[in-house]
């Protein structure tokens, strides 16, 4: 007879079912979403979609979620999930205009860093290796934008960090899903690293210039998979 101890492993078992129902249910949806099959302000209806896959509408909604923690959809309390609009050129204005401000904001504010400072921009890289880890999409784009606000608090140009707070919040699902579609999570956290290495040794020209590099190349990298994927679902 099984130790009652050992009973919740069937549970256990059931919930990874799920998960892994959820996970090939979100692969599809995402491939669908990025070859330009599903168009934004396309309605993803949980019920067809459940029937279409042949599972439960449990599953969908766990994929819808991570979906949306990805920034591919937005899910409305009346209007169920909406596939999100996906411009590259928006995309490009606001990642230029990020690489444009911000260096500007990180010279002027990391002389000013103090040791408090750091201990938090230590701990938030931390948290973010650990949610990078964990894959716990939705954290990542909040903890990508203290990051950088905590490296520009001190500029003492109100109205540019305004406009840049503005900017990443915008450019928070875009960073999600740049870091999730991209495989960029590991050099992300590298280069946060680098930057924050930099910052402290007092080289504020060096960090200004991985800064913008840094801003730059992650607009590319999405915009170039998001143009790939969609000539080749045209291909199809």
């Amino acid at each position: 007879m099984i130790p009652t101890a050992m009973q919740p492993a069937k549970p256990a078992r059931k919930s990874l079912q799920h998960r892994t129902i959820s996970s090939a249910v979100a692969e599809e949806l995402r491939r669908r979403i990025v070859d330009g099959e599903f168009k934004s302000g396309f309605q993803l209806r949980q019920d067809a979609l459940a029937a279409e896959f042949g599972v439960s509408r449990i599953p969908v909604r766990e994929a819808l979620m991570q979906l949306e923690a990805e920034g591919l959809v937005k899910i409305h309390p009346h209007r169920g999930a909406i596939v999100s609009e996906l411009s590259t050129e928006e995309i490009g204005e606001l990642f230029d205009l990020r690489a444009l401000l911000e260096p500007r904001l990180l010279k002027a504010s990391a002389p000013r860093l103090t040791q408090a400072d750091y201990t938090r921009l230590h701990e938030i890289l931390q948290e973010y290796a650990s949610e990078l880890k964990a894959m716990h999409i939705g954290r990542w784009g909040e903890l990508n934008t203290e990051f950088h606000m905590v490296l520009y608090q001190h500029a003492r140009q109100p109205r540019s960090l305004s406009i840049v707070a503005n900017l990443l919040q915008e450019s928070d699902r875009h960073t999600r899903l740049q870091l999730s579609l991209t495989q960029g999570m590991e050099r992300a956290a590298s280069e946060h690293a680098e930057l924050l290495k930099l910052c402290t040794e007092g080289k504020i020209t060096a960090a200004c210039a991985l800064l913008t590099t840094h801003i730059e190349d992650a607009g590319k990298s999405l915009r170039s998979y998001l143009e790939e994927h969609r000539k080749t679902g045209a291909e199809k």
